[in-house]
């Protein structure tokens, strides 16, 4: 059973691709005060076309942790997670329109638009745009090269053959939702990803505001690492890799403790995966002095992937409060 005082904790989680839905959904189980900051940089896919044609932000990250935290039917879920695959929709989701046509009916106002949507699936907690300004992306190459988009890093950095050094945004004084800034503030836990390292969790902490309210939080802020490289984002790296390019592109004191895998990939995923240039990101402990480190098996399977166990995942982050 889950303690009442579990319950009433607080807890934001900063992120955004599939990661942080999937952990959105293991959370909900032990509290409703959930609010979910969400990058805003994808230019890219669907998301990338509403985003160009109708000028709002990219709406893909934002509907899945809607869904994710959403009291709601399968059915309704599985409609929201339509994609049309003929026509002059092809490649469109149908939660993106939905959430598109809410942003109409609210004159324009996203924010208004997401809570509505929310309203409407009866979803446990809040979900924000890390910020409301037209927030786009670049990356520093090792190389010196400056690639512009989301969607065009990875392949720019296979291209290239040269990592990546810095991230950047534009515009450079983007300004976070001020409940973004009150939640991170007032948050008994504050978790950092699982996600895309460049292209979805440190986005969010180059938003100047997002940034500080971490610095000035007293809750715990724990980060999650990936189970599995990215390529063209995070080959070769480790566990520390990923921590020190958060902290290069922050603070050292964002982060008190660090859950990482050990649980094991078989044969089958571990073969998939290396046709896709990825692999295991190893736990280097000896480079990770003056973190609390938690290893644990946290490490689930679908048919396809190797993915983070939303539920164990929510257990612990718990369970080490």
């Amino acid at each position: 059973m889950i303690e009442v005082s579990k319950k009433d904790k607080k807890v934001t989680v900063i992120g955004g691709g599939t990661g942080l839905s999937t952990l959105l959904r293991g959370l909900k189980r032990y509290t409703e005060d959930i609010t979910a900051i969400v990058t805003v940089g994808d230019d890219g896919g669907g998301s990338g076309i509403l985003r160009k044609d109708l000028g709002i932000l990219p709406p893909g990250d934002i509907r899945n942790c809607i869904l994710a935290l959403a009291d709601t039917e399968p059915l309704m879920e599985k409609l929201l997670q339509f994609r049309f695959n003929e026509g002059n929709l092809k490649g469109q989701n149908f939660g993106n329109l939905f959430l598109a046509a809410m942003t109409g009916i609210s004159n324009n106002n996203f924010m208004e638009a997401i809570k509505r949507m929310s309203d409407v699936l009866a979803v446990k907690g809040m979900v924000l745009p890390v910020t409301l300004d037209n927030m786009t992306l670049s990356a520093e190459l090792e190389n010196g090269e400056i690639i512009k988009g989301e969607s065009k890093i990875p392949k720019k950095v296979i291209e290239h053959k040269s990592r990546i050094k810095r991230m950047n945004i534009e515009p450079r004084g983007a300004r976070a939702p001020i409940e973004a800034i009150e939640a991170i503030e007032n948050s008994d836990i504050i978790v950092i990803g699982p996600g895309s390292l460049y292209t979805s969790i440190i986005p969010n902490l180059l938003v100047q505001d997002i940034k500080e309210a971490l610095l000035r939080a007293n809750g715990r802020k724990v980060y999650i690492s990936n189970i599995m490289t990215q390529q063209g984002e995070t080959d070769n790296y480790k566990v520390s890799d990923h921590v020190r390019a958060i902290i290069k592109h922050s603070s050292p004191k964002i982060i008190d403790e660090i859950i990482a895998n050990i649980g094991e990939i078989n044969n089958f995923y571990i073969e998939k995966y290396e046709m896709e240039n990825s692999e295991k990101v190893e736990l280097d402990i000896e480079n990770l002095s003056g973190y609390n480190v938690i290893k644990e098996n946290i490490v689930s399977f679908s048919k396809k992937y190797a993915r983070h166990d939303s539920d164990k995942l929510a257990e612990i982050i718990f369970n080490a409060v």
